[in-house]
């Protein structure tokens, strides 16, 4: 399973970039509200850390103008990712893009439907949101397991981008159901190394180990 971390938060993404475990980045405009900063220039450093993809959505509601935004988004960098939304005209965008062979993300999923027309359209990945769903009282898990099994059935190239990440168990729970991506916040992300057992576990080998008086180096 691919990690991408679903910030524009820079510094957060250089941290977790050096771990080696991040394969690339979502951003969206909420995101780019809180960093603070102006949007092209979030990007362009978000894709100088990261080799992988970095999601960077249109605001356009129209085609003709998403496929505008698209030009200019997809100038920033060669890793950039058009980020489009589950809408008709997303769609026909999506399309364009795909035959263009720019990477698109379609994204705010919340249907096995939604998700069938996003891979017909050519998309790279497929965005369903699954904390959104659940706080409806919906699985959101249950649309990951449709999709996959639709997926398969029909050998689509789409990715699952498993997104909308509250708990280390989500990310688990999409592992196991054959996402192929997860988005996750830098919380969430880091939050899946810790156990108690192993906190234990180190605290003991430490305190021995100051036992025996000795050095490595």
């Amino acid at each position: 399973m691919k990690f991408f971390v679903d910030t524009a938060d820079t510094a957060e993404i250089k941290e977790l970039a050096a771990t080696g475990l991040l394969d690339g980045v979502t951003t969206n405009p909420s995101l780019i509200l809180k960093s603070g900063r102006p949007m092209k220039e979030v990007i362009a450093e978000i894709c100088d850390i990261v080799e992988g993809p970095v999601s960077a959505e249109v605001v356009a509601m129209e085609a003709e103008a998403m496929l505008t935004e698209a030009k200019e988004l997809t100038a920033i960098a060669d890793n950039i990712c058009v980020k489009l939304p589950l809408t008709l005209d997303g769609l026909k965008a999506c399309r364009t893009l795909a035959d263009k062979g720019v990477k698109t993300n379609v994204t705010l999923c919340f249907s096995a439907n939604q998700a069938l027309l996003a891979a017909k359209a050519g998309a790279t990945y497929i965005s369903p949101f699954i904390g959104r769903l659940d706080d409806i009282h919906v699985d959101g898990l249950d649309l990951i397991s449709d999709i996959r099994q639709i997926y398969d059935n029909f050998l689509f190239d789409t990715e699952i981008l498993a997104a909308s990440i509250r708990t280390a168990n989500h990310v688990k729970d999409c592992a196991l159901l054959g996402a192929d991506v997860a988005t996750i916040p830098p919380s969430t992300l880091k939050s899946l190394i810790k156990h108690p057992l192993t906190d234990k576990g180190l605290e003991t080998f430490m305190a021995d180990w100051a036992k025996t008086g000795q050095s490595i180096v």
